[in-house]
């Protein structure tokens, strides 16, 4: 099968699974964003326990944007189909030095241990494969969070390695667009426009 050509995206999309809608972040999105973020069970680990600024989040929110653009895949807010409340969030954002794409998601602590981190990380698997053309997807997580690391043996990524950065003891996870197969569970794409703009 010949490999899609790297998307150009002015035009990103909703990722549709079984149980979730995906939708690119949007600064609308900021209070709900923002107050994921700050919940204590998230940014355990997703901001090593910072209490990151609403100015904060609205910069990462802008940056995903432009990631879209430029990369193909930036950051989704998560929802349960046909609900509005934001529960979580995956995607892709630039970790370490030097800077590396990865794969990251995170749900609200009221929704852990019912499988949506997994099926989320497996939509961006195949989005970032299928949509965004990457020849690999890697991630990584605190040697201490196995939740997360379970999540991407599930997903189907494999130990990769694992080393020191900055003092933290990191565990990293890869998948080779060569070994990847994807499964039988629901997946669809529709179309979005996304922009960047000042948060009100």
């Amino acid at each position: 099968m010949p490999r899609p050509s790297p998307l150009v995206f002015k035009v990103t999309f909703i990722i549709t699974t079984a149980r979730l809608s995906l939708q690119p972040l949007r600064l609308d999105d900021l209070d709900s964003i923002h107050a994921l973020w700050t919940n204590p069970g998230v940014r355990r680990f997703l901001f090593d326990d910072q209490i990151i600024s609403r100015e904060q989040a609205a910069d990462e929110i802008n940056d995903s944007i432009a990631r879209f653009e430029a990369h193909g895949c930036g950051l989704w807010g998560a929802r349960l189909r046909q609900q509005p409340e934001l529960i979580g969030f995956c995607g892709y954002r630039f970790f370490h030095e030097p800077p590396q794409l990865q794969l990251l998601y995170g749900f609200h602590p009221v929704n852990w241990s019912k499988g949506f981190a997994t099926e989320a990380a497996r939509a961006m698997i195949r989005f970032g494969f299928e949509q965004a053309g990457l020849d690999f997807v890697i991630a990584s997580a605190d040697a201490p969070n196995s939740a997360s690391l379970a999540v991407m043996e599930r997903a189907g990524m494999r130990f990769d390695r694992r080393e020191t950065i900055d003092r933290l003891d990191t565990v990293y996870y890869k998948l080779d667009r060569r070994a990847f197969t994807p499964d039988n569970s629901y997946y669809a794409v529709s179309p979005c426009e996304v922009h960047s703009q000042e948060p009100s």
